[in-house]
């Protein structure tokens, strides 16, 4: 189990779940989303795990911590000018910002509703979360790479801390010799509370099961795959079939018009 102070990894913050049971609760109608409008049931769903899929993007703030921490780590080994090393921090930022930039992209694509609120494009916040699925998990495996074998091998804060034995642990455990060996422990301890440890269940866990598994973006996703508007592309393009139905072209405009859409003019 972790411990406090150099052992947690996270000294500053941490992780909770907790498991709520609502047995015979008086709810208020004022707060009843819906009162038997069943027919709106599988909209709501749709639309609060379209929200809630984009706001994954969050993921993309932890992982840039894990960036920052690895990168840490391979300049307190020693080893941060090798190519293999750089290449390695490159891929872990490719990810990542994959995971960015899907989510910006899904609240820019925004359309505005009846009520005047705004709902993000549900295809893109299903891919972005799908990535959320897989990435941090390649991310925090280059991070364990970068870390090397010490990150689980670490001796405890108690052991530092002993009269006798810690003087050799800071002896033998030394990387740079402008980098104290209390310092590369609490950067590996960290590494290890990302990929291993409590905030693992954030990072990673949740990251695969939270706001639907991987089969439930899947299934979105290929609710809103429009085959057919891509199947007339290419066979416009291929020179196959160039009548469009009336549906199919009210299709294509409304895409077109989505995605090439001129930014809203300021105040």
């Amino acid at each position: 189990m972790e411990g406090n102070g150099l052992d947690a990894g996270n000294e500053q913050y941490a992780g909770q779940e907790a498991m709520i049971v609502l047995d015979n609760v008086f709810i208020p109608n004022d707060y009843i989303f819906m009162n038997g409008e069943h027919e709106f049931a599988a909209m709501l769903v749709e639309r609060f795990t379209c929200y809630h899929r984009r706001s994954y993007v969050c993921k993309s703030g932890v992982g840039d911590v894990l960036i920052g921490a690895a990168a840490t780590i391979a300049e307190y080994n020693g080893a941060e000018r090798a190519s293999h090393i750089k290449d390695k921090l490159v891929e872990m930022t490719h990810l990542n910002e994959t995971i960015y930039s899907t989510g910006i992209a899904s609240s820019y694509q925004a359309t505005k509703t009846a009520s005047g609120n705004y709902i993000n494009d549900d295809m893109i916040a299903n891919v972005c979360k799908h990535h959320v699925t897989r990435m941090p998990y390649e991310i925090g495996r280059l991070a364990q790479d970068l870390a090397g074998g010490l990150m689980v091998t670490l001796p405890s804060n108690q052991d530092l801390d002993h009269p006798e034995i810690g003087p050799m642990i800071r002896k033998y455990l030394k990387g740079r010799d402008d980098v104290s060996t209390d310092d590369r422990m609490r950067i590996l301890r960290l590494i290890e509370n990302m990929t291993l440890g409590r905030n693992a269940v954030g990072y990673l866990t949740e990251s695969m099961h939270g706001a639907g598994s991987p089969q439930a973006q899947r299934i979105q996703i290929a609710r809103q795959m429009q085959l057919d508007i891509k199947k007339q592309l290419a066979n416009n393009l291929a020179g196959i079939d160039e009548t469009v139905s009336e549906e199919l072209s009210t299709d294509l405009a409304e895409y077109f018009a989505r995605v090439f859409r001129a930014p809203a003019a300021k105040d």
